[in-house]
């Protein structure tokens, strides 16, 4: 025999000897796991599961390659309270519970969430191997496939809790819920109620917010995601490297048929020519740049959008599960204002809010008080970023603009005596303006207690409402309807005189016409909320704003970044 067929059988035997060590183990192996009757499966599930929570614990909750579970702790113990029995599946069949709750995991973008943060893929896979094997049953009688899929199951069903009714963003410090840890016992409420059901879909409606805006955003998704283009656009950066700006400028710009042309191309008039036809399709400044708000549109999608939807959602969990009779609704994305009283909306304004640099800040107050023409002085970083350059250049800026400059004793300074080169950020001075209808705040200003020493108010620069972008202020809000507000207010909370039907509408339409400066106080104080909401539902369509604030790419990327 010849050397190289001694080691072509040699090689043969080992082969062989490993392909029946193989079986063997195999054969063992699942001898354990194989549940020849539907009594066994249910008899044999129990230690399984328990292994499984016990691995899960010592593995920082990886049940198998590439499936890490989250909130191990109340999955443990809802299967504790069920001694460790399966909670989706009995005998080898699968509960109408877990069917739904499956095919809940499946639809679950219509509530806000992602299919793929509950095990879809693995647990359909696992169901779909049950499908295909109905009939040797020989997949339907492995205990770990039935036990994994359920374990899956359950901590999908943990998260769902979770994430319908408090959802995903972190706590701040203007979140108003005071439920922000759920028990243990309330999950398996949740599960106990689910079960009996048979429907995990009208559970999770009970977990929603009741807000009125959360549910119009809702009710547009269905349609949203009919039209969901999973397309892929090119990202177009900064303009830091403005040679890769530009190629991907054009590259984008040709994808979305702007341009007839990917190659990019000298004729800046043309790549202009494009951008207007992008801004004119979009509703904004039609003036041909590539500014940040063209640019931050250019490379929304709709699987971005998606995300910003789930982030607003989000938002709506975290008011108070019951909000007040009547309030004042401020969203600083869409730059709209209204009144809600009983539930409806009496009530509505555009505003203006802040500039990306200047925001608007998310706050939750009180209106206390009503001023007619107001006085204005200047926050600190409005004194030192605008104004302090502006009287360097010419202390003249503040006579022009109708501020007073004022000491510590309350005395006027003449700004052409002050050495302004020894200021480099703020200055020992009130600066003050001066009632009047050239006031930046207007004739009227709606006092709430805040620390970043803004307020709603009327505006000198009125035509600016005009504008379908109105992020411009400083970070105040400027009310369009200002009088209509104040007449509202009043209205809710007037006094009439003794012996007549004299009441503070009047007093304050006579303080107006005759431009006095006066303070109203308000008894029944209107809570008012500023918030930031990137999209809108309406009669079952979603409205998307400019993220002015780059706020939902910030969480994007930190909470939904696999997305």
């Amino acid at each position: 025999m010849n050397l190289s067929r001694y080691f072509h059988i040699l090689l043969m035997n080992v082969f062989f000897l490993c392909t029946v060590v193989s079986c063997s183990n195999k054969k063992k192996n699942n001898s354990a796991t194989i549940a020849e009757s539907p009594a066994e499966m249910q008899e044999k599930s129990v230690p399984v599961i328990q292994a499984f929570l016990d691995k899960i614990a010592s593995t920082n909750g990886e049940l198998d390659s590439g499936i890490v579970l989250r909130r191990t702790a109340i999955t443990k113990f809802l299967y504790e309270k069920n001694a460790y029995e399966p909670l989706w599946c009995s005998k080898q069949e699968w509960l109408p519970a877990g069917d739904s709750l499956y095919n809940f995991i499946t639809r679950s973008k219509l509530f806000g969430l992602f299919p793929e943060d509950y095990f879809a893929d693995s647990i359909g896979a696992i169901r779909k191997t049950f499908i295909a094997d109905s009939l040797s049953e020989g997949a339907r009688k492995e205990v770990n496939l039935w036990t994994k899929a359920d374990i899956m199951l359950t901590n999908a069903f943990v998260q769902i809790v979770k994430d319908v009714k408090l959802g995903r963003l972190p706590k701040d410090s203007i979140t108003l819920r005071k439920d922000t840890l759920l028990s243990n016992d309330f999950y398996y409420e949740m599960y106990a109620a689910a079960k009996k059901a048979g429907t995990i879909t009208a559970m999770a409606e009970k977990l929603e917010p009741t807000h009125k805006g959360y549910y119009q955003l809702k009710a547009g998704i269905r349609n949203f995601l009919e039209s969901y283009d999973t397309g892929h656009f090119t990202f177009v950066p900064s303009k830091k490297d403005l040679i890769k700006f530009n190629q991907a400028l054009q590259q984008r710009l040709f994808e979305g048929g702007y341009i007839s042309f990917a190659q990019p191309v000298s004729d800046s008039v043309q790549l202009a020519e494009a951008v207007k036809k992008f801004q004119k399709e979009k509703g904004i400044t039609v003036d041909g740049k590539a500014g940040e708000g063209t640019v931050r549109l250019l490379n929304s999608s709709d699987k971005e959008k998606f995300a910003r939807i789930a982030i607003s959602m989000d938002r709506y969990k975290m008011l108070p599960e019951t909000m007040p009779e009547r309030y004042v609704w401020v969203n600083a994305a869409s730059n709209l204002l209204e009144v809600v009283d009983g539930g409806k909306v009496v009530l509505s304004s555009r505003v203006i809010c802040g500039k990306a640099n200047t925001r608007t800040p998310v706050l939750t107050s009180v209106i206390n008080s009503l001023i007619t023409y107001p006085q204005w002085v200047p926050p600190p970083s409005i004194v030192s970023k605008e104004i302090l350059p502006a009287v360097k250049r010419n202390p003249g800026y503040l006579a022009k603009k109708g501020f007073t400059l004022v000491n510590s004793k309350g005395e006027t300074v003449d700004p052409y005596s002050v050495d302004w080169s020894k200021y480099s950020k703020g200055v020992p001075f009130r600066i003050v303006q001066g009632s009047g209808d050239a006031n930046a705040l207007g004739i009227m200003k709606f006092v709430f207690d805040n620390k970043y020493s803004v307020y709603l108010h009327d505006t000198n620069q009125r035509y600016l409402f005009s504008n379908s972008m109105r992020s411009l202020s400083h970070g105040c809000v400027r009310v369009q309807d200002w009088e209509k507000l104040a007449k509202y207010i009043l209205s809710t909370d007037s006094i009439r005189a003794k012996g007549g039907s004299y009441t503070r509408i009047d007093s304050m339409q006579t303080w107006l016409s005759n431009k006095q400066k006066r303070s109203i106080p308000i008894k029944n104080k209107l809570p008012v909320y500023i918030r930031y909401i990137t999209c809108e539902g309406k009669d079952g369509v979603i409205t998307f704003y400019d993220d002015v604030y780059a706020e939902d790419k910030l969480l994007r990327e930190k909470y939904f970044a696999v997305k």
